[in-house]
């Protein structure tokens, strides 16, 4: 299994993602986002951090790099993406999921370990939870509250499609999402991040059954 994490000039938690895949198994390459095309990859992680451009609005700026064209290519073509904090971000500006990512409601950074709720199993990044398990993962972002329209919420709702919501709203996000999926379960955008709590280590384990579930998913595929 391959994989490749991108790189922006701001991204911190790049180097934790692909710590992340490989514990499970992932062969991963880093790739610049100045690159124009990508390995090939079963999937590409976009992490979180801060990418350039970002005090205009989050993931604007990065959404119109080389590489992204490459990665929507990728995704196009029912390749698996899964976008972390600003990495969630940049997937909305793309329009590879829909909504936005705004200020929070409470117009302050957060940077604490929440309960996440998993909504749906039904997706290869999902499979190794049960749905209504919680989980305890970490946030760190300033512009996490998610929103959408009336109609895409309920689009969300009766597709499945809402992977993770918060068990106790930090941001303000509609429906209390935390997570979502695209129309082909196949790309993922989340605020929390899994990547640190996928060692003992981190204080917990939980997010690491994102990253085995995935493996398993893409070998029994």
């Amino acid at each position: 299994m391959k994989a490749a994490v991108l790189v922006f000039p701001g991204s911190n938690c790049d180097r934790d993602l692909a710590v992340a895949l490989r514990g499970a198994g992932f062969d991963v390459e880093m790739v610049w986002h100045k690159e124009t095309a990508l390995p090939k990859v079963d999937v590409v992680g976009v992490p979180g951090g801060f990418s350039y451009g970002d005090y205009l609005r989050c993931g604007a700026i990065a959404a119109q790099s080389p590489i992204a064209t490459a990665l929507k290519a990728h995704a196009e073509a029912g390749g698996y993406v899964m976008g972390v904090c600003n990495g969630f971000q940049i997937l909305a500006e793309t329009g590879l999921l829909p909504g936005a990512l705004l200020r929070n409601a409470g117009l302050k950074y957060i940077c604490k370990t929440v309960p996440l709720v998993v909504e749906t199993a039904d997706s290869a990044f999902t499979s190794g939870y049960a749905q209504g398990d919680t989980i305890d993962i970490p946030i760190a972002h300033h512009d996490g509250n998610y929103t959408a329209d009336v109609d895409t919420l309920a689009m969300l709702k009766t597709e499945d499609r809402i992977a993770f919501t918060y068990g106790d709203n930090p941001n303000g996000s509609d429906a209390d999402i935390a997570g979502i999926l695209s129309a082909n379960r196949r790309v993922l955008g989340m605020m929390p991040h899994p990547e640190r709590r996928a060692e003992a280590v981190h204080g917990g384990t939980d997010g690491a059954a994102m990253f085995t579930g995935l493996a398993g998913a893409l070998v029994s595929a």
